[in-house]
């Protein structure tokens, strides 16, 4: 595990960026990867970036070095996708809806109420549209999704019971700096109020706001089960993290460094999505025993007043008919 001060991250920016500008050295050169993350060790996400950065040193015989960068340590996840875009930063994972800040109609892909399950959503990554996705993100943002990943259903946490969205009204909810959730959570009637996610633990603590929603495994490794009280399973999205990297540094790595660290990255995200279902399926029990109240709300009364409003809210900038070719895979 790295560590490193924006300071010295801002500061190397420059060289990393003119090393950017010449493929041929990095062909020659052993090559270093920086990877930024915004969530803690602890989370598999992180594990899953730290296996393969063991497996690429050992089949480059040691010559590519990924050097993992945890805890929002370079910034938060804008900070990061901005400094990929620039040529930076090499790697980082984040959302669909945070890249949708970068590429508007790729927000889709984390879509409140879209996918029926992981399976559903894995079909995504081998159609025509999300290639064009990407095809779009590499020609506009000199950005590539090297994978998705599964991130998990998100739920709600509250320090009140909440077990409809009646109860939400006047409620603060952090969401991320994304669009969509901010509709979601306003077609609830909630306050949306967006917060940086390495901000969130604070802010939950000090009663900034009132509650969160993210997969229980997030809920975990932030320990915001610590600052709330009642756990509400509404399984109101399921969540991909793409794997990105900064186009012009993909395109300066040899072929064949570039087919060692698709096939970690592979691995690397077939062992996460099945640590993160494992864990799923045991958190909601861990989390009742360290004290939390578990709510199983009516999904249906949660998902109608989203599907009246946020879809069609999006229809010219997803591409009309999108949500709904998504949704029938």
């Amino acid at each position: 595990m790295h560590t490193t001060s924006k300071r010295q991250f801002l500061a190397s920016a420059a060289a990393m960026a003119a090393g950017l500008a010449s493929p041929a050295l990095l062909r020659a050169q052993p090559v270093t990867i920086r990877w930024g993350e915004s969530l803690a060790t602890s989370h598999p996400q992180v594990q899953m970036a730290e296996r393969v950065a063991k497996e690429v040193k050992e089949k480059s015989g040691g010559r590519i070095d990924i050097q993992v960068f945890p805890n929002s340590q370079l910034g938060s996840g804008k900070d990061m996708i901005e400094a990929v875009s620039a040529g930076a930063l090499q790697m980082t994972t984040d959302g669909a809806g945070a890249l949708g800040a970068f590429l508007p109609q790729l927000s889709v892909v984390e879509a409140p109420f879209l996918w029926r399950d992981a399976a559903h959503m894995a079909k995504a990554a081998g159609t025509p549209l999300f290639a064009k996705l990407n095809d779009d993100l590499t020609a506009k943002r000199n950005m590539r999704m090297l994978n998705i990943t599964y991130y998990g259903k998100r739920h709600l946490t509250a320090n009140k019971p909440v077990r409809t969205p009646a109860d939400m009204a006047g409620f603060k909810l952090r969401v991320p700096p994304v669009d969509t959730f901010r509709a979601m959570a306003e077609a609830w009637g909630a306050r949306a109020t967006p917060i940086a996610f390495g901000e969130l633990y604070l802010a939950l603590s000090q009663g900034a706001v009132d509650g969160q929603e993210n997969p229980l495994p997030t809920i975990q490794s932030g320990k915001f089960y610590e600052v709330q009280k009642v756990l509400v399973l509404t399984e109101h999205i399921i969540t991909p993290r793409m794997v990105i990297v900064n186009e012009a540094f993909w395109k300066g790595l040899k072929p064949v460094d570039r087919d060692i660290l698709q096939a970690a990255l592979a691995a690397g995200a077939a062992w996460q999505d099945k640590e993160l279902l494992s864990q799923e399926a045991a958190l909601v029990g861990t989390f009742k025993t360290a004290g939390m109240t578990i709510i199983e709300p009516d999904l249906a009364a949660w998902r109608k007043p989203v599907l009246d409003k946020v879809p069609a809210m999006f229809a010219e900038k997803w591409g009309k008919g999108t949500f709904e070719s998504l949704l029938a895979l």
